[in-house]
Parts: structure tokens; C-alpha cells; sequence
């Protein structure tokens, strides 16, 4: 969201459904989890302190399953789109994207779908051998092809045709799929970094980055 905030956007949508009372929790205190407040403890009046600063965002929590399929997810929250397109993302990956120049390429063709390639780094530690002795290893090394979604996307409202012809099923399998089958779907090639925390050793290799100042998806001050 502070990657999004970046470039300018400042209003959220997100599909809530395992534990949305503890994202509910975290955006309702907001403020005190994350900034220096006041508390009056009579009173119960808690107010910013003069030298914080806050985002000013408008985040909508929509209740939309806890096993719901992600085509589903989104059809439950057309209501929320007005303004023709809108973008999309996971949520679990981070890369140091420049979301305008995805926008400008979004805008610069007339396919409806436009999705983020991205080259992820291995599974494993890459290790170079010279007979049984290694020569070089590198952790996590980024990949030389396989270029996957990661995850930043953006489309126009007639996604949701696709959404509705598969009667609100899975998101990729379906929607994209027919959308690439018919040609309008577009690839924006992000040639920076990109990581995704899908277990806990990548939550811990990614926190550590950031706790190393070496967090390269920080695009924000």
C-alpha cells in the first residue's frame, strides 16, 4: 500500500475473509500501532502527537468469504469500482515497481488486462562445482528466464464479464486464461527486483532486509 501511496494512489480495497477481524483490528488502530499518539486515560480520548505524520488513506474492509476463490472475491467488490479500471494485487509479493509506468503502459494499448512479468529469484542456493568442490554459491540467485505473474496488475471493467461467464470461480485459471487465449492480455516487464513472502523463511529473509536497510521495495521516504 505504501509502494501505491508512492505514485499517488490512496484508496483500498481489500477482500477480507481468513482473520478479517485482525486487519480490521490493525486499520482501525492505525494511528496508535503505528505513530506516536496521546492517550487521556479518563477520557479515553487518543489524539496524533504534533510531530507524527499519518497516511491519508480511505481503506474499505469487504467481507467476501474465508474460502472464497479469488474470481469470486473480486465480483463482490465491483461496487467499489467507478472509475472504469482498477488495479490489482496479491499482496504477498514486493518489488521496487514503478506503478506509473505501468499505468502509462496499461494505457498506451487497448487490451483490457495488463499483469507484471517478473523473473523470481530460486527456491534454493545456486552452487557453481569444479569436480566435487564448490567454486561459488549464491543464495537465492535471480533466474535467467521463467518469467512468472508477480502480481501487479491492472484492468478495465470488462474483467468482470470474464469473472461473471465463470460464475465466480478461480481468478487465473479461467478469466486470465481466456483472456490470453483471445489476445488481450498484456505482459509489463518489471526488470527490477521482486521477492514474495510465501512461506516463513521468505517473511524472515525479507524482514531481514528490511531491518539491513537493504528493503528494495521501500520506494517511499
Amino acid at each position: 500500500m505504501k509502494i501505491y501511496d508512492t505514485y499517488g494512489f490512496d484508496e483500498f480495497v481489500l477482500t477480507a475473509g481468513y482473520k478479517s477481524n485482525v486487519i480490521k483490528d490493525y486499520f482501525v488502530n492505525y494511528v496508535a500501532y503505528n505513530h506516536s499518539v496521546s492517550v487521556e486515560t479518563r477520557s479515553g480520548g487518543v489524539s496524533l502527537m504534533a510531530d507524527a505524520a499519518i497516511e491519508d488513506w480511505t481503506v474499505h474492509i469487504v467481507e467476501t468469504g474465508t474460502h472464497t476463490l479469488k474470481g469470486d472475491r473480486l465480483a463482490k467488490i465491483r461496487p467499489f469500482i467507478d472509475s472504469g479500471r482498477f488495479m490489482l494485487t496479491y499482496g504477498d509479493g514486493v518489488a521496487d515497481i514503478d506503478i506509473l509506468d505501468l499505468l502509462d503502459y496499461h494505457d498506451s494499448h487497448d487490451a483490457p488486462g495488463t499483469i507484471t512479468g517478473v523473473n523470481p529469484p530460486s527456491r534454493f542456493g545456486e552452487l557453481q562445482l569444479r569436480g566435487d568442490r564448490v567454486v561459488s554459491f549464491s543464495e537465492k540467485p535471480q533466474t535467467s528466464e521463467g518469467i512468472i505473474n508477480g502480481g501487479y496488475m491492472i484492468f478495465d471493467e470488462d474483467i468482470f464479464a470474464y469473472i461473471e461467464a465463470d460464475d465466480g470461480g478461480d481468478f487465473e485459471i479461467g478469466p486470465l486464461e481466456q483472456l490470453a487465449a483471445e489476445g488481450d492480455l498484456r505482459m509489463y516487464q518489471h526488470g527490477g527486483q521482486w521477492e514474495c513472502a510465501d512461506n516463513q523463511r521468505d517473511l524472515d529473509h525479507l524482514n531481514d532486509l528490511w531491518s539491513n536497510g537493504e528493503a528494495f521495495w521501500k520506494v517511499w521516504e
